[in-house]
């Protein structure tokens, strides 16, 4: 488990360099969930979910008011949610969540990201039957046994803790997210290093130098995707 920590770890450093990348990305998906239902977080848990994650990436209120006035606003502007499925260098695995306004636009160029880069697209089922989606939420200041009373006296189920790089990492079923987070919440818990919702590989692999940097650059290329909101992978990407 604790390599998949590893690799939202890697997701989140890369923030620094690509900061407005990943704030578009977040305007859009809270706009989107947003419209979905009421652009209020203690009524539309999509939206609280997405404001939650936004959270922990410091993406600035200005960029979340912005999304939520476009919505509460009116627009018409409408996004389709897309999952592809593939395989990188050496069969790994991907799986790429994508918000889109013109499908075929999106479909081409994920398409040619993975051509390019030593992939190839997979058939839906193809991946993701070896992925599990689930809630990780992680703190700092707290013993993994803390971290177990709060929840069991919360009385909420979860899958693992972990205590990993000076943090506890817990992780959970999808729809526990709102539970672990409010059994942190009601004892002064506020802060969180991580809280996503992903897909986690059921297995992680190793690839040899040659075929990780290669499949560095696919990933990088995936994520640079406009449309592109999530790359979930099954690769060991180390510290």
């Amino acid at each position: 488990m604790g390599r998949k920590w590893n690799n939202i770890k890697e997701k989140k450093a890369s923030k620094d360099a690509n900061t407005s990348r990943i704030y578009a990305k977040f305007g859009k998906e809270i706009y989107v969930a947003a419209k979905q239902g009421e652009p209020n977080p203690e009524s539309n848990r999509a939206l609280k979910v997405v404001l939650e994650r936004a959270k922990t990436y410091s993406v600035p209120k200005v960029i979340i008011d912005r999304a939520l006035e476009k919505a509460k606003g009116g627009s018409e502007e409408s996004y389709d949610e897309l999952r592809y499925e593939g395989f990188g260098p050496n069969g790994s695995m991907v799986i790429v969540d994508a918000l889109t306004n013109n499908v075929n636009r999106t479909a081409s160029d994920v398409r040619a990201a993975f051509s390019k880069n030593g992939g190839n697209m997979g058939v839906s089922g193809s991946v993701a039957y070896m992925f599990d989606s689930t809630a990780v939420i992680g703190l700092e200041g707290k013993t993994a046994d803390e971290v177990l009373e709060i929840l069991m006296e919360a009385d909420v189920e979860v899958r693992d803790i972990l205590e990993e790089d000076e943090a506890v990492i817990v992780y959970a079923e999808p729809d526990q997210f709102h539970a672990v987070q409010e059994a942190f919440k009601n004892v002064g818990i506020t802060e969180f290093t991580v809280a996503e919702l992903t897909m986690l590989a059921q297995n992680d692999v190793t690839l040899p130098e040659d075929a990780q940097a290669q499949f560095e650059k696919l990933i990088d290329a995936l994520e640079d995707l406009e449309d592109v909101q999530q790359v979930y992978h099954n690769v060991d990407l180390g510290e």
